[in-house]
């Protein structure tokens, strides 16, 4: 089987971009907020509905929450974390990912783009979802 230039970039794309994802998430869990920051845009925007609340941040703001909380990592949390989809049509993409940290299910939409030899987030949007008592 021959692969196309085109899937050939797509393929390139699709590891970066999971390695970008992977990490944000181990960034989270290990609250390393430098790690973090080096995934987003300086300008990105987050916005959510946790529990009936809308909620909108900025880069910044989210960092500073991150850096104040205890990490799940340092609680011995299981790691909660996994990329679910990501989808890439030329130099933008998006992912959903669930994040379980400190009690929270959440599920973010990042979407992406590739600035340069780099891909960055450049908005998150996320929700906190109760899980099911099994």
């Amino acid at each position: 089987m021959t692969v196309s230039p085109t899937q050939a970039t797509v393929d390139c794309a699709h590891q970066r971009i999971l390695q970008l994802l992977q990490t944000y998430l181990d960034a989270i869990y290990d609250g390393d907020v430098d790690a973090l920051q080096s995934t987003f845009h300086p300008d990105a925007l987050l916005f959510g509905e946790v529990r009936g609340e809308i909620v909108q941040k900025t880069l910044e703001a989210y960092l500073q929450g991150v850096a104040s909380r205890e990490s799940p990592a340092s609680r011995n949390d299981p790691y909660g974390m996994s990329i679910l989809s990501v989808e890439v049509l030329g130099k933008m993409a998006s992912a959903k990912v669930r994040v379980k940290v400190s009690g929270n299910n959440y599920y973010d939409f990042l979407s992406m783009l590739r600035i340069g030899c780099d891909w960055v987030i450049v908005n998150k949007l996320y929700t906190h979802i109760e899980e099911r008592a099994e």
